[in-house]
Parts: structure tokens; sequence; C-alpha cells
């Protein structure tokens, strides 16, 4: 959620450090800082900035600082409003050690009240300082530093990636990773630390990813790595293929926008990447274009789809129970599919917010299968609600763009999106993506069972190829009348309403979150049919109802009536419907017009036409749309 950058090398840690920042900025903040030893002094040098990282850049900007050892920090505010006391980095009482953070300490409160009782000072609200002061008091208890770290682990509950830097050991940096990533790049004669590969990607291809409740100390040419008891643990670095130039804006305004333009490429390379892998064919990958697998992920591609999931082919013929558990816009891709995997599989499919998932009952069920959904591959709810299914013997995929994420190490098997590199904190080429292999496994499961032959399934393959297709030409038809006048009119609303039904109602959940993400406009989605239940008492001149339509012949005549009731009411209805709708068309104020499709990828052919249009109308309300106030691209405290 937050972003981590160290570096411990050379001389040139100010640099470094600012701009892996400036990288990683996009995933949130309210605030940053850096801290480094001044190689003259020997001491620490710290500057905070409350807002963008560019502040902090300003305030560095003619400081001559020659250090080759820092640590910053951007901040996504947990704990603590947003002001530069409570700005990373958090120091012990003599300011001696200096710490970075990301995640949530959930213990802080009672570790806190016993350091003041024994004379702490602190200066920020923060559970991060917590940290600092604790390490110190069990410095002065331990005869060493590694027995100290084993007894801050074993005090220290909740999430969280620590970075720490010492003016006692000026040569090197301490790393604690417990369910929040934490990256090592390997360099000649230095050493990169990030929470996101983003961070130093142009600086080495040589990646550790520090294991699950693992701590480090790393020097410049050396790396000592230990489980949360303090045995040594093997050190394998893995080879990455990504660089920074691959999230440029390529002269689009926003990436926002380049990635609602990215999305038909990205669902084509997609369900490329899946027939290839579907066909049982693993002799070469290098055919995938702008794929950022790890190299440890390629070798990971078995004989069979089923094996790369980590389930048999056997499995999936038995398979009676789908569970698919996801947060936010992942969520809404989940609810979309559940109609796949009922419709086309013939399996119950249960889709569970990430969020929910461990404060709920579970009954795991014999022959079942669950399938995790994220983008970044680091959602915190998300994680958890893994680990506990995991704990239940149920086969569990990951269904994720980052290959070298966290999801991917703990579930049994994963099936990479082919989405690339999303910068903007709204997520659309991933949700385009995550609907797109969603469906394209349905089929390929019901292709198993028996349910469908191969023609059947590659008729699937081409109605996706198609869908993106409209997708994409749906927004080149609507363009200009969108930038011209349609934004600006809808611009001038406060508060909306979207409806859906069947598979339309989670897209209209979809819609109204990227309206809300963005624009800072109030949104309200329902189900159609409960408008009559209670929310038609909202409908008025002033409250525009944005429906969108089905292509299922029943579900489209019940729209037609939920539409008359808004229109009965004097209410500003705006559609996207499919070519032949002419009763929703008349009956509207406005409609976007989307060419025919298979059904059940009706969603899809909306999405970019959708995310367009609240583009467009942001973009009048001159918000910060790449990077919205108060949100993070990837949600790592629960």
């Amino acid at each position: 959620m937050c972003g981590i950058v160290g570096y411990v090398g050379q001389g040139k840690c100010k640099k470094y450090v600012i701009d892996g920042l400036k990288r990683l900025e996009y995933r949130g903040y309210d605030s940053a800082g850096f801290v480094c030893i001044d190689q003259k002094h020997k001491q620490f040098n710290f500057f905070k900035k409350v807002g963008h990282v560019q502040e902090l850049e300003k305030a560095l900007h003619d400081l001559e600082l020659k250090s080759s050892i820092g640590i910053g920090h951007s901040r996504w505010a947990t704990h603590g409003i947003v002001n530069e006391l409570n700005t990373h980095p958090h120091f012990n009482c003599d300011k001696s050690i200096a710490v970075v953070h990301n995640g949530i300490v959930e213990s802080y409160e009672e570790i806190r009240k016993k350091l003041i009782e024994s004379r702490h000072e602190f200066e920020s609200s923060t559970d991060t300082e917590v940290v600092a002061h604790l390490l110190e008091s069990l410095i002065k208890t331990h005869k060493t530093l590694k027995a100290a770290i084993v007894d801050l682990v074993r005090q220290l509950k909740g999430a969280y990636a620590l970075v720490f830097l010492f003016e006692q050991y000026p040569d090197q940096l301490l790393l604690i990773r417990k369910r929040s990533p934490l990256l090592i790049g390997v360099g000649d004669d230095e050493m990169f630390i990030a929470s996101d590969v983003l961070a130093f990607c142009d600086q080495t291809n040589k990646v550790i990813f520090m294991p699950e409740e693992s701590f480090a100390i790393v020097k410049k040419d050396q790396i000592e790595l230990f489980d949360f008891e303090g045995k040594a643990l093997i050190i394998k670095p893995q080879e990455i293929d990504f660089k920074h130039d691959q999230v440029d804006k390529q002269g689009f305004e926003h990436y926002m926008l380049k990635e609602i333009y990215e999305q038909k490429r990205s669902i084509d390379r997609s369900i490329s990447f899946c027939k290839f892998i579907g066909s049982n064919n693993f002799n070469n990958l290098t055919h995938i274009s702008d794929n950022f697998l790890t190299q440890e992920a390629k070798i990971q591609y078995q004989d069979s789809i089923w094996s790369q999931l980590g389930i048999t082919s056997e499995k999936i013929k038995e398979l009676k129970y789908i569970y698919l558990i996801a947060a936010g816009t992942s969520w809404h891709a989940c609810r979309i599919a559940q109609f796949f995997f009922e419709n086309i599989c013939k399996i119950p499919t249960y889709v569970y917010l990430a969020s929910e998932f461990g404060y709920m009952p579970f009954f795991p069920e014999e022959n079942s299968l669950a399938i995790f959904v994220t983008q970044s591959g680091e959602t915190a709810d998300t994680l958890e609600a893994l680990r506990v299914v995991n704990s239940c013997n149920v086969f569990t995929v990951a269904i994720t763009n980052v290959p070298s994420s966290s999801i991917v190490r703990e579930a049994n098997g994963f099936l990479p999106m082919q989405a690339g590199p999303e910068i903007s904190v709204a997520s659309t080429k991933a949700f385009s993506t995550q609907v797109s292999v969603l469906f394209w496994l349905a089929n390929r499961v019901a292709l198993e069972k028996k349910l469908i032959d191969i023609e059947v399934m590659k008729a699937a393959e081409e109605d996706l190829l198609l869908a993106a297709e409209v997708l994409e030409i749906s927004i080149e038809s609507y363009k200009w009348e969108i930038k011209q006048t349609l934004a600006k009119k809808y611009s001038k609303y406060n508060r909306f309403i979207f409806l859906g039904r069947h598979i339309s109602y989670p897209f209209a959940l979809e819609a109204a979150l990227k309206l809300k993400e963005i624009s800072y406009i109030f949104a309200q989605c329902y189900p159609a049919g409960e408008l009559k239940h209670g929310p038609i008492a909202l409908i008025d001149k002033e409250t525009p109802v944005i429906l969108f339509s089905s292509l299922n012949d029943l579900i489209y005549q019940k729209l037609v009536a939920n539409a008359q009731e808004v229109k009965a009411r004097n209410g500003h209805l705006v559609t996207f419907v499919f070519e032949g709708q002419q009763e929703l068309i008349e009956l509207s104020d406005y409609s976007f017009i989307v060419s025919r499709v298979n059904p059940f990828l009706g969603p899809l052919a909306m999405t970019g036409l959708m995310q367009f249009f609240i583009y467009q109308i942001t973009k009048e309300l001159d918000r910060p749309i790449d990077r919205p106030r108060n949100l993070a691209k990837s949600v790592t405290v629960e």
C-alpha cells in the first residue's frame, strides 16, 4: 500500500531512493520521507514532507548528501493523521535507529504502553514508531542484534515489511518481512531494497523475494537471511525480465487512459497465452509479448494447464464446487465469473468478499477448488483468505497480474494474466483481463469435464477476441461526443444511481466504483429488480440513472420494465444497450449502443466505453485521475 525503497552500495543513495519512491508513488501516498547516514559525520540526515514525493525531492534538491546507505518511504496513512510527525521514517529515543514500514502492527498499543512505562517518549501517533523503540530496548537486553530481532518478531503481531537503518551499523540494513512484500535487488557491490520490483528493475535483474516470516541483514556485498527463529535460510536469487520503460505513458495524458486503450491487446495476449498453455505446448514461452514472468515462474510451467494450476485433470473432472475469493474490482470480476462457472461448467460457485471471509463460517466440500483473484498478488485480505483455505486442504489457485507476488508463492498453482503493468490506481485493463481469463478457464474446465467439445472451446476463444474488438471499437464510436458534450453535461451532477440485472449487475457495481474512485461523485448501485423496494424514492431529475442492459431476452424485458419505472417518475436515464434493443433506447435520455457479442461477454464489451465515459467526466472535473485521494493501488493492510 505504501512504498519502501532502500539502498546500500556506491554512494548514489539519494538519487536511487528518490527515483524509486517516485516509481512507487502510484501505490498510494500522502507524505514521504528519507533518511541516510552522512559519510563525513557518520550520523543520520533525514527529511519528511507532506504530499507528493516531488515535495521531498524539492527539499533534497540543493543538498549535497554524500551517503552510500539510506531508506525512504511514501506513506498511505493508517495510524495517525497526515503530517510530518507521522511521516516515515520513525526513530527511537536518541534517533540512532530509523525504520520505515508497510503494513499494520496490531500489538502496538500494548507495546507502546509498556515502553512509556519504561520512559520511552513518542513523537507520532503511528504503530511504526513503536517498533523502533522496542528494538532499541531489546538491543540493550540481548547480546547480539540477531537475538534482539528474534525477540522483536515474537512480540510483533500483524502484517509488516520493515527496513531499519542504524548509526551503530552504518554499512548494513535490516529487513523484516511478515505478510507484506519485501524484495532485494542484487547488484555489483550494491544492493537495492524495495516493496515492489518496479523501484529497481532498471538497476538489476537479480531479485531475492524475501520468504514469509524472515529477516535479512544486507550489506553492499553480502546478504544473510534467517527465519523468525534465527535459523539461516538458503538465498535463491531469481531473474526478472521487466523494464521501467514498459510503464511509460507513451504520449497519453494519464496512465488510466493509456490502460483503457491497452485492453484489447491485453485480452488478446492473455487469451493467446491461455490457448498456448491449454494446448499442453510448453517448449517455448518467448513468443508471449511484453511478458514479464520471472525465470522461476517460466520453469514452473508443467506439462498441462492443470499441472500449472496445481491440480490434476482427474480432480477437475470430479470438481463439484468452486469458490471465488477477491476484493474490490477483482471481486466484481468474480461476481461476473460466477455466471460463467455455473452456466458453462454446471458447477455451484460461491463468491466471497475477501475482507469478510475470515469472519464467516467456511464449510469446505470435497472435490472443490478455490480461485483467488488479485491484480497485485499482494492484497492483504485476499492473502489472509488464501491462508485460511490452504489450511482446509482445498486446492487453491491464484489468478494475478504479478507472477512474482506473494499469492503465487502461497497458492497451489497460478494462472498469470498478461495485462502488463497497471499503474493507475483505478483498475481498468486488469479488470477486463480478469473477466476474460475467468471466462476462458470456465470453458476449459467444461471441456475437461466433457460438457463441451473442442469446437465450442475454440468458439469461446473467438468470442473473447470479438468482445475485445467491440470493447475498443465502442470507445472510438463515442469518444468525440463524450469529450465534446457528454462529459461536460454529466460532470455537473452530484450523485448517480447505477442499475443492472443478472450478469450486468456486478458490472454496474464496478461502474459505480469507478465513478466514486476517480471523480469523487457519490454513486450507488442496486440490482434493478430491487428498485421498487426502496431506492425508487431517490429518483428525480437531478440524479441520473445509469442502466446496463443484458443480451438475455428475459432479463432484457425486465430491464425495460425497470427503465419505465424510472421514466414514470421523471428520472433521467442513461443506458448502455446492445444493437436492436429499441425499446430501451427509446426510453433513454441517452443511449450508448454496443455491438452484440456472446451473452456472457456483454459486460466485457461495454467495459471500455464505460471506463472512458467516467474518465472524461473526471477529467472535466480536473481530478487527479491516476492518483485519487485516499486510495492505494495495492492494499497491503487488512
